[in-house]
């Protein structure tokens, strides 16, 4: 059996998903913390179901999110398969934040004393074909293309509440952040304040924590950028619902 199928087992499911490759929007979805999987062989990182549940496994509702707008938009969409706690698909390789020995505050024993063996499964598993999937899916494509990262936020980090229903976030291109930005304060069922949409917040794209974006989007040039929306407007699928039609809708106004 072969390094990147070892860590595998025939019952789990694909190291990355991809959902409408041949859609016809301009936008090209992708999802880094989809899923809170585990993969079997793993067992659970020695974590209980509980942590696997909270934000620190996964980006609550953001994949819920992601799919409901591949299909309003008709839009690819790729998805990571597995938690960011196996490996985060959105850190750079040199990141300690690729596998992560604590997350807030929790201790993740199934990341503790990994060879660099270790490291190099992981990455052959589940992070170099999550980006392949993307770059086939972009070199594919003809015609004006965006692409856009859907994540989701936790209310609060560490005694810090966030005010933000929804940030949008950019690193050096800024097209695609500032005309998604406007229309979302325009957007009639968005409370007009600065408080409820946020510019770079509660993060920005930058080289130390980013991966995606900077080598798939702004690395080709094209227009980008990272939608994050806070965990308790989506946390159940009506809600979901909600959320990805405003977008949807926003979006069809963005002139790219």
């Amino acid at each position: 059996m072969s390094t990147t199928c070892s860590l595998l087992d025939s019952a789990d499911v694909p190291a990355v998903e991809i959902l409408n490759p041949t859609g016809a929007s301009r936008f090209v979805l992708v999802c880094d913390h989809a899923s809170n999987r585990i993969p079997i062989k793993m067992h659970d990182l020695g974590l209980t179901q509980a942590q696997l549940a909270a934000h620190i496994s996964w980006d609550l509702g953001a994949a819920d999110v992601a799919r409901m707008l591949s299909l309003l938009m008709d839009a690819p969409l790729v998805l990571s398969g597995y938690s960011r706690l196996v490996i985060d698909c959105n850190r750079p390789l040199n990141s300690k934040q690729l596998i992560v020995e604590t997350s807030d505050g929790v201790m993740i024993p199934g990341n503790h004393d990994l060879t660099p063996d270790d490291r190099d499964r992981r990455l052959e598993t589940f992070f170099y074909p999550y980006h392949e999937a993307i770059a086939k899916l972009l070199n594919d494509r003809q015609g004006p293309t965006a692409l856009l990262s859907i994540h989701s936020f936790t209310a609060n980090l560490s005694g810090n509440p966030r005010p933000w229903h929804i940030g949008v976030a950019c690193r050096h291109d800024e097209r695609l952040a500032k005309q998604l930005c406007a229309a979302l304060l325009q957007h009639i069922d968005i409370i007009k304040e600065s408080s409820n949409v946020g510019y770079n917040q509660p993060y920005a794209i930058e080289d130390e924590f980013d991966y995606t974006l900077p080598v798939h989007g702004e690395g080709r040039g094209l227009p980008c950028a990272m939608i994050e929306i806070r965990q308790n407007e989506i946390q159940y699928l009506t809600a979901a619902a909600v959320w990805a039609a405003r977008i949807a809708q926003v979006l069809q106004r963005i002139d790219i």
